[in-house]
C-alpha cells in the first residue's frame, strides 16, 4: 500500500476538475423532475422560482462553511474526516460507515437505473437493467485506469452536461408562444410561502442540491487543496444554482399549465413535456439523451468521491486497511471495486430506494454536525491556521443550521420508522469501530498498531 499523497503537492487535480466533481454530484435527475410535482399545489411562478433560489442559498451557506473546515483540515474523507477531528473519531466513523456501505452506492444505483430507463427511450428495445449495469462498469473502468483519465472523463461529461442545460435555457427564449406566467411577486405569494406545500417543495429542492460538498472527499488528490477545495465548493454551488433557476424558469415559461398538472398527476418527467414544447416530437428523445449524459457525469463523480472515504478509513482503521490499498497511480482500486459491486447488487435487487429513505436523516445529520463544527472548532482550536474563513460568519452557518434543523424535525415527524431504522443502521457500525485496532488517530498520528 502506498502512503497517501500529501494534499497541496504540485501534481494532482486542478480547480476545474474539483469544481466539475462538485457540479456533477449536484446535477442529477431531481432538477429535471421536481417541478411537475411542485406545480400541483403551487401555481405562482415567483414562489416556484423562490424555492429553487432558497435551496441554492442553503447549499451555498453549507459550501461556505465547509470551505473553512477544508482549508483548516485538508484531507480526503469529507464528513468522516471533519467529524472525527472536531468531535471524536467514532462520530466520524459512523458517518464514514454510511458512505462505505450505501451512502454513495445507493445514489449511483438510482442514477444508473434512470440512465437505463432514459436510454430505452432514445433507442427502442434496450433493456434497462443490462444498460444500467453496463454504464456502472464502464465508468468504473475509466476511474480504475489512472487519475488523468478519470479527471478528463469527469471534465468532459460535466462540461457537456452544463452546455446542454445552457442550450436548453437559450432555446426557451426562442419559443413563439411562451406560457403567460407571472414571475413578479404578488400579494398571494406571502400566503404560499408560509404554507405546507412550499415547505415540502423546499425539502425536495434541497435534495436536488445535495452534492455541494463533493470535492472535500478527494482532497488528497487536489492540487493546493487548502485553497482549491473551498473555491471549488463555492464556484460549483453558485454555478448550479444559476443553472437550476434558469432551467426551472424555462420549464415554467414554455410549458402549458394544464400539461404540467397532468404530468404531475401521472408522476412522469416534466423535462419531456418541456422538450416537446420547444423542439416538437423529437423533444422527448432529445431530453432522454440529455439526461443520459447528465447521469453519466453524476455516476462518474460519485464513483470517484465515494471510494476516497473508504480509502481514508482504511488508513486509520486496521479492519479496513485492505481497502486503502492503491495501485501504481495511487488510485484506491479495491475501494472502487467494492463500491461498484454494491451498486450492481442494488441494481439487481432493486432495494436501493428503501435504503435511500433509511439513510436520509443520517446524511442530513452528518451535514448538520459538520457545519455546527465550524463554531465548535473556533471555540476549541482558535489557534488553528485557517487559510480561508467562512464568508458571512456567523450568519451563513446559522442559516444553514436553521434550515437543517427544520429538515431533521420534518423527517422525524413524517417518517419516524424509517428515520429510526436509519439511525439503527448507523449504530451497527459502532461495535466495528470499537473492536478495530487504530492505525492513526483523528490528528493523523500513529495509533496503537500504526
Amino acid at each position: 500500500m502506498q502512503p497517501p499523497r500529501k494534499p497541496g503537492s504540485i501534481a494532482g487535480v486542478s480547480l476545474m476538475t474539483a469544481t466539475a466533481v462538485t457540479v456533477a454530484n449536484m446535477i442529477g435527475t431531481g432538477v429535471f423532475t421536481s417541478l411537475g410535482f411542485q406545480v400541483v399545489d403551487i401555481q405562482s411562478g415567483f414562489s416556484l422560482l423562490l424555492v429553487w433560489i432558497l435551496g441554492g442559498v442553503f447549499a451555498l451557506c453549507g459550501a461556505l462553511s465547509y470551505g473553512e473546515l477544508a482549508a483548516a483540515m485538508p484531507r480526503s474523507g469529507g464528513e468522516y474526516h471533519f467529524l472525527g477531528r472536531i468531535y471524536h473519531p467514532a462520530v466520524g466513523f459512523l458517518s464514514g460507515w454510511i458512505s462505505l456501505t450505501v451512502g454513495f452506492a445507493a445514489p449511483i444505483a438510482l442514477a444508473a437505473m434512470a440512465f437505463g430507463r432514459y436510454a430505452g427511450r432514445v433507442a427502442d428495445g434496450l433493456s434497462p437493467l443490462p444498460v444500467s449495469c453496463a454504464v456502472v462498469v464502464l465508468v468504473t473502468l475509466a476511474h480504475l485506469r489512472d487519475l488523468r483519465l478519470g479527471s478528463a472523463f469527469q471534465n468532459l461529461f460535466t462540461v457537456f452536461k452544463v452546455v446542454l442545460i445552457l442550450v436548453f435555457i437559450g432555446a426557451s427564449f426562442g419559443v413563439s408562444n411562451p406560457r403567460p406566467i407571472r414571475f413578479a411577486p404578488q400579494a398571494a405569494d406571502l400566503d404560499i410561502i408560509q404554507g405546507a406545500p412550499f415547505a415540502i417543495a423546499l425539502l425536495f429542492v434541497m435534495y436536488s442540491y445535495s452534492g455541494w460538498n463533493a470535492s472535500t472527499y478527494i482532497m488528497d488528490e487536489v492540487r493546493d487543496a487548502a485553497a482549491t477545495v473551498p473555491r471549488s465548493l463555492i464556484l460549483g454551488t453558485v454555478l448550479v444554482t444559476a443553472l437550476y433557476v434558469g432551467l426551472n424558469w424555462s420549464f415554467l415559461a414554455v410549458t402549458p399549465a394544464d400539461e404540467l398538472d397532468k404530468l404531475a398527476a401521472a408522476e412522469a418527467e416534466v423535462s419531456h413535456v418541456v422538450a416537446a414544447s420547444i423542439f416538437g416530437d423529437a423533444g422527448g428523445r432529445l431530453m432522454s439523451a440529455m439526461l443520459c449524459v447528465a447521469l453519466v457525469s453524476s455516476i462518474s463523480a460519485m464513483t470517484w468521491a465515494g471510494p476516497r472515504v473508504t480509502q481514508v478509513m482504511g488508513q486509520d482503521l486496521a479492519a479496513f486497511r485492505y481497502l486503502a490499498g492503491t495501485g501504481a497511480a495511487g488510485i484506491p482500486r479495491r475501494a472502487i471495486l467494492l463500491q461498484s459491486a454494491i451498486v450492481v447488487v442494488l441494481l439487481v435487487t432493486a432495494t436501493f430506494e428503501q435504503v435511500l429513505v433509511y439513510i436520509q436523516l443520517t446524511l442530513t445529520l452528518s451535514l448538520f454536525l459538520t457545519v455546527l463544527g465550524v463554531f465548535v472548532l473556533r471555540w476549541r482550536r482558535p489557534d488553528l491556521p485557517r487559510p480561508y474563513k467562512t464568508w458571512g460568519y456567523p450568519v451563513t452557518p446559522l442559516l444553514f443550521l436553521a434550515i437543517g434543523l427544520f429538515t431533521l424535525g420534518y423527517t422525524l415527524a413524517t417518517r419516524p420508522a424509517e428515520s429510526l431504522a436509519g439511525l439503527a443502521t448507523v449504530l451497527v457500525g459502532l461495535p466495528i469501530y470499537l473492536l478495530s485496532p487504530k492505525i492513526r488517530d483523528e490528528d493523523g498520528r500513529p495509533g496503537p498498531t500504526g
